[in-house]
């Protein structure tokens, strides 16, 4: 009895010391998260409940209900989950106190620290997910040991350094997500012993080498995502094993060699993104065999011969991508037996004949776009039959016949680019009540006909490009007043009658060509309530009366020809005050007068003014300055009145010019022996001075030299003194520069002016301009734009001049900073050759086939790849911007979503506290087109 009293005396007491050992560990726990919380900045009060209880007794494990906190039956801590809060701060080292943790999950925060070394130590993890953050440095090791792991999603954040080679012997691992991060290296051989690895995604690093044939043997591999690496070499022959494979992306990267036929035993196989690599070769005509296929991307490579008439045998097929290839021969006709069809990319390659003629008859068909092939035959009637196409890009091809009328009652249509043709007939009637049109351009056909009245209605039409046909017939009424409208071109046409007197109601119009017409009548003067048109080309037409005057004073107007036409009259006073105009071009008219001779049309293009008898004065010769009254009277009877007449006046002449000249040596005396009294020891060879202007100027060589003194001093640098200059008739302020020049300087002046000129010549009304220059034979002066709120030699690039981005700022002028950004060079820098600008010089790389890393300026872009890549997306947006025709520009608004995009698309995103699903939203891994579907 005693013994057995003995016993339970026993247990009782190693229950006690249990149940005291049980709750020592809980309280611990509680510690540690307390511990884990101090490091957090939580700036939402997502974690206010984390604190130590008032009275721990009542409950002995309060922190299981805590904000994310789960704990097992026995009460200790079993999942984390502090995602979607906002938190940022370290990520403590305490953590790996949570002994018995197996779901962690932090993702979709701000945390841009590294990860403690001690997370490789929870080896009862079974899911571990930091996505969606900025974590730096390496990713820990010493998960291999957590026998049970699953899932690892690492994806989205700036880790570095070597993939971890330790994850190889976490053989239970189903899902393995480190893409969007910065990891170099290549892929660990130990991953070949993951036989239950699912998901594979690396996309978005900078991962080198070959993709290894061991990748073959994971066959349980259903989602491989590995794009957007620097991986060379060929696709694995191996991946032709992989049975459950459903998802490959292994767009843009340097894999080269041919498309592996292997794929075409991939029954499951529904998503392949092969594009921008250096793929050559034929398309694999077993492809047609992998039936389950949906997405089929192999754009941007140098795939050649003809696309294989197996691809129509993928029934299920809804994207195929084949663009920017050297793909020859013809499309193949049971493609248009694809009833599942919603996007055909097949522009620039070498595709002749027909599009399938039942093409979106039996399909669904959104976008499609054969642009720059050589194609021919008529336009399909059914393309928009499934009433879904909103694309329709046919430009740049040999298509004849007319513009199906099926088109006219397609409400999805956004975009119709048919331009660069063969297309005949009319312009079907229909067009304009479409809701959802944005872009209509026809140009270069064979349309006749007249534009149907209905384009008129458009409340939705921006873009019309009817330029280079046979359309004729007037105008219709109303068709420049579409509220939307920027960009109107119906050059080379035959119209006629009257320009619509409709100009009230363009809001948005911003480019209006109708040259080379036979447009007749006067211009309208209601055309000046168009504040935003910026290019407006009349020429070659019949327009006859005055030049409006209002003309001059809009706003942004900078571009201007009236050429070839009959107008009469003056130019009007106020001309050249315009304040944006930077071209005009009035040749071949008929008027007359004097050319005012102050703003712009002083330096106005002579060529610009031909053809005008009656013009004088200003750039042009001397208006004549003998008396026409006296014409009108009988010569007969006042000969003797006419001799005393021109005796009297030559007397007036010979006492005025003796007069001038002498108040003109007067002055000039006075001038050089005020204000020029230090410059004593020169030679007489400091005079004449020569103005040489290259913008509007409103100030003389005399106003110049006469602030040429020390109270006008501004600035001072290495290459001279800069002065403010001011005149006062009219009133003007410009900055002076008066170059340090040594004899070497003397010797080498032709250089000097070569470069100057140089400088002189880029024109734009944004720019803090080189107006001119002053010189003799021993000094020169540079004459800039004043710049109140800043100091010239900061501003300047040194002679150059630098860009002011303000509300005034356009497109061009904005790609011309991005330039010199990007690059580091001035818009005219020595490094350039003669008579080349930054502009230019970026175009060239691009033509010669350069490397565009080459233009970019490697003080920025260093080493580091990431760095590379986001500076060449944004040079690319630059080249855009500085495009030679302001057509070919973006607008503003496209500028600014392209700059938000130009980063590499590392980062996926969090909705609604839902990370997006990773097999439907890949990182890194859509196609150009996917976002359409």
């Amino acid at each position: 009895m005693q013994t057995l009293l003995l016993f339970f005396d026993i247990c009782i007491a190693f229950s006690l010391v249990f149940v005291e050992g049980v709750q020592s560990v809980q309280y611990d726990e509680l510690s540690t998260l307390l511990l884990i919380k101090s490091s957090l900045i939580d700036p939402s009060n997502k974690l206010m409940g984390w604190k130590m209880p008032g009275n721990a007794a009542g409950n002995r494990s309060p922190h299981c209900n805590w904000t994310g906190v789960r704990c097992s039956t026995k009460g200790f801590v079993e999942r984390l989950d502090l995602s979607n809060m906002n938190l940022s701060g370290i990520v403590s080292y305490h953590i790996q106190e949570l002994h018995t943790l197996s779901f962690l999950n932090i993702s979709c925060n701000g945390f841009d620290s590294s990860l403690p070394k001690s997370l490789g130590t929870l080896t009862s993890l079974k899911t571990i997910d930091v996505s969606q953050n900025n974590f730096i440095g390496s990713f820990p090791t010493g998960l291999g040991m957590a026998s049970g792991l699953t899932s690892v999603n690492a994806s989205s954040n700036n880790f570095s350094g070597y993939l971890p080679e330790d994850l190889g012997n976490a053989t239970s691992l189903e899902s393995l997500d480190f893409r969007g991060s910065f990891f170099v290296g290549s892929i660990p051989s130990s991953f070949k012993y993951l036989q239950k690895l699912k998901f594979l995604g690396l996309s978005g690093n900078n991962l080198t080498g070959r993709i290894p044939r061991e990748i073959g043997q994971l066959a349980s591999l259903e989602t491989i995502i590995l794009g957007y690496n620097e991986f060379e070499g060929e696709i694995p022959a191996e991946i032709g094993n992989l049975t459950s494979l459903r998802y490959l992306d292994l767009a843009v990267g340097r894999l080269r060699g041919q498309i592996p036929a292997e794929l075409g035993r991939l029954k499951q196989l529904a998503t392949v993104y092969l594009y921008n690599n250096n793929f050559t070769g034929k398309i694999p005509p077993e492809l047609g065999n992998a039936t389950s296929l949906v997405f089929l991307d192999l754009s941007d490579n140098q795939i050649s011969g003809e696309i294989p008439v197996e691809v129509a045998e993928l029934k299920n097929l809804q994207l195929l991508n084949l663009m920017r290839n050297q793909l020859k021969g013809t499309i193949p006709t049971k493609l248009g037996e694809l009833t599942k069809l919603e996007v055909l990319e097949l522009w620039k390659n070498f595709l002749t004949g027909p599009l399938p003629e039942n093409l979106g008859q039996n399909s669904p068909l959104q976008w499609l776009d054969v642009s720059s092939n050589s194609l021919s035959g008529e336009i399909p009637p059914g393309l928009c039959h499934s009433g879904n196409l909103t694309k329709l890009i046919l430009f740049n091809n040999s298509f004849s016949g007319p513009i199906p009328t099926s088109l006219s009652t397609c409400k999805s249509l956004v975009r119709v680019r048919m331009q660069n043709n063969l297309i005949s007939g009319t312009i079907p009637v229909g067009l304009g009540s479409l809701p959802l049109l944005q872009r209509l351009e026809l140009a270069n056909n064979n349309l006749t006909g007249q534009i149907p009245d209905d384009i008129a209605l458009s409340t939705s039409l921006s873009f019309i490009d009817v330029s280079g046909n046979h359309l004729e017939s007037s105008l219709s009424y109303g068709i420049l007043s579409v509220p939307n409208l920027q960009i109107f071109m119906a050059s080379n046409n035959n119209f006629e009658g009257q320009i619509p007197d409709q100009f009230q109601d363009c809001p948005s119009l911003s480019l209006l060509d109708l040259s080379s017409n036979h447009f007749s009548g006067k211009i309208p003067e209601s055309i000046a309530s168009c504040e935003k048109l910026v290019n407006l080309n009349l020429q070659n037409n019949q327009f006859t009366g005055e030049i409006p005057k209002a003309i001059s004073t809009m706003p942004t107007l900078a571009i201007l020809d009236l050429s070839n036409n009959s107008l009469v009259g003056r130019i009007p006073a106020n001309f050249g005050t315009s304040p944006a105009l930077e071209m005009v071009n009035l040749s071949f008219n008929k008027l007359e007068g004097p050319v005012p001779s102050y703003g712009m049309l002083t330096t106005i293009n002579p060529n610009d003014l031909i053809g005008n008898a009656g013009l004088c004065g200003g750039i042009l010769p001397p208006c004549s300055t003998t008396s026409t009254a006296s014409k009108q009277h009988d010569n007969l009877r006042i000969k003797h009145v006419i001799a005393g007449f021109i005796i009297g006046v030559s007397i007036i002449l010979t006492l005025g010019i003796a007069f001038f000249t002498g108040r003109w040596l007067y002055k000039r005396w006075y001038l050089y022996n005020s204000f020029f009294y230090g410059w004593h020891n020169k030679s007489n060879k400091e005079w004449p001075w020569t103005l040489v202007a290259f913008q509007r100027i409103s100030f003389t060589s005399s106003d110049i030299l006469a602030a040429i003194m020390e109270s006008n001093i501004i600035g001072m640098g290495g290459t001279g003194i800069v002065y403010k200059a001011e005149a006062h008739r009219p009133h003007a302020i410009v900055a002076v520069k008066k170059l340090w020049r040594t004899e070497t300087d003397l010797e080498n002046g032709d250089d000097l002016f070569r470069e100057v000129s140089l400088l002189g010549r880029l024109r734009h009304r944004n720019i803090v301009r080189l107006l001119g220059y002053l010189h003799n034979e021993t000094d020169v002066m540079m004459v800039y734009e004043y710049m109140p709120n800043g100091n010239l030699g900061k501003a300047l690039h040194e002679y150059g001049y630098t860009l002011k981005v303000d509300e005034k700022s356009d497109i061009y002028s904005f790609g011309v900073v991005l330039l010199e950004l990007l690059t580091g060079k001035m818009p005219l820098d020595p490094a350039f050759e003669e008579s080349v600008d930054i502009v230019e010089w970026a175009r060239r790389k691009i033509r010669n086939n350069r490397a565009l890393e080459e233009a970019l300026d490697h003080s920025i872009a260093g080493q580091y790849k990431h760095v590379q890549e986001e500076m060449l997306l944004v040079l690319r947006i630059a080249i855009l911007c500085t495009a030679k025709l302001p057509k070919d520009r973006p607008s503003m608004r496209d500028v600014i979503t392209m700059l938000g995009e130009a980063k590499p698309r590392r980062k996926s995103t969090c909705h609604n506290n839902v990370q997006n699903p990773r097999e439907e939203r890949p990182i890194f891994s859509t196609s150009p087109v996917i976002g359409l579907l």
